[in-house]
């Protein structure tokens, strides 16, 4: 950095963690200012500046609210903002370590799920405003033969994500998303791995079938589809995960005959 931007590069890191930190200490940068209320002015603006994070959090995490409530919701999500600041300016990108933060907040020990439901709604907020890209239909793999099918290789759609979990977060996020009166989600549901995908318009959210996430992940890594079986356990349904693979709109291209 040049030596005559560092006193700018100061002045800002310090206006930074005024507004951010848990109690209210002005920055040198703003009270040199004139004027008797300088400190309710800089209040006023630290209080919008959090009051803007905490709404952010709460439009990308509408059922991690539900589940714990708008008041701990909000204490929640101030510790968070307060230890974890924007790194970005731009309000989309922010959010992204709050499942990471949740798994460490002791308030929320009692209610483990909470990080993976939050993991699955981050993957829908990252779906929306992921890339285009036109699905491809299953008849496609009709059209290899056998040899080649093992050696193809599935391109994913930019907005395909998949968050797997020994917590049933799909049931949960269904039955808080759409449900006028929540469906209880008991002990002895098994856990899920939510598929998340958004061929259209709309961001969709399916169960997967136990194992294909270690599918998806060699897929992801641009094994060939024989080579990803292999890294699959062996009770993998594996007609039933391509099936809704296609069906979700997870596969945008297929790459034929190449070995690994």
């Amino acid at each position: 950095m040049p030596p005559d931007m560092r006193p700018l590069a100061h002045a800002q890191q310090s206006f930074r963690r005024g507004v951010l930190q848990a109690r209210l200490q002005v920055p040198a940068a703003v009270a040199g200012l004139p004027g008797p209320s300088r400190e309710r002015r800089f209040s006023v603006y630290r209080n919008n500046v959090k009051a803007s994070l905490v709404a952010a959090l709460k439009a990308k995490f509408t059922v991690i609210e539900r589940l714990v409530g708008e008041e701990f919701f909000e204490a929640t999500a101030l510790v968070f903002v307060e230890r974890h600041p924007p790194r970005s300016p731009v309000l989309a990108e922010y959010g992204g370590g709050f499942a990471s933060f949740l798994e460490v907040f002791e308030p929320a020990a009692d209610l483990p799920y909470l990080p993976d439901v939050a993991r699955l709604e981050w993957a829908r907020h990252r779906a929306f405003h992921a890339a285009d890209a036109t699905p491809v239909a299953i008849d496609r793999l009709a059209t290899l033969a056998a040899d080649d099918l093992h050696d193809t290789r599935l391109t994913l759609h930019p907005a395909t994500a998949v968050a797997a979990s020994p917590w049933p977060i799909v049931s949960i996020w269904t039955t808080n998303t759409f449900d006028a009166e929540t469906r209880r989600i008991g002990p002895d549901h098994a856990g899920e791995i939510a598929l998340i995908t958004r061929p259209q318009d709309d961001v969709l959210v399916n169960v997967l079938p136990p194992g294909s996430d270690l599918l998806i992940a060699a897929l992801r890594e641009g094994r060939a589809l024989g080579t990803a079986i292999g890294q699959a356990p062996a009770s993998l349904d594996l007609a039933r995960t391509l099936a809704l693979l296609f069906r979700a709109g997870a596969v945008v291209g297929l790459l034929k005959g190449i070995s690994e």
